[in-house]
């Protein structure tokens, strides 16, 4: 892993298996205008090594965005975390700092994790995907890989 790249960038951590989260991911990358985000699937070896104590059930039940100086954001944090570096997803992040608004939103996200692979069918994120496909990114190949 390049060392410059590690110290510029935050980490996400999805689940790839599910279409709801790949939608998620192919949707921000694309506002990702100056590529200050690394996507990385929960089953690639980096996740587990990124985020030791959580278990492969925990990066699973939410996504996980890990920031240059280590914290760890989760769930509609973790969105919210994302929305500030993305100008286009400002607005959501301020209203998310009103006192209150995380709580619910974290309710909401729970509720949308518990049922995403049946809400990925019903709004046919697989096909969703296909229109809005995976920006390629040299940064998010694999190492020693380059696009």
């Amino acid at each position: 892993m390049n060392e410059h790249r590690s110290q510029t960038r935050h980490f996400i951590l999805y689940d790839s298996e599910c279409a709801l989260c790949t939608f998620q991911r192919n949707a921000l990358s694309w506002l990702d205008w100056q590529n200050r985000f690394d996507w990385v699937p929960i089953s690639d070896s980096r996740a587990s090594q990124m985020a030791p104590h959580l278990s492969r059930e925990a990066l699973s039940e939410a996504i996980h965005c890990i920031t240059r100086d280590s914290q760890i954001h989760r769930g509609a944090r973790a969105i919210r975390f994302i929305g500030f570096h993305l100008p286009v997803l400002l607005p959501l992040s301020l209203l998310l700092c009103i006192p209150g608004v995380i709580l619910i939103a974290e309710l909401v996200y729970q509720w949308i994790s518990k049922n995403r692979h049946l809400l990925g069918r019903i709004f046919g994120c697989r096909d969703a995907c296909s229109i809005l496909p995976q920006k390629e990114r040299r940064s998010d190949s694999p190492p020693g890989q380059v696009l």
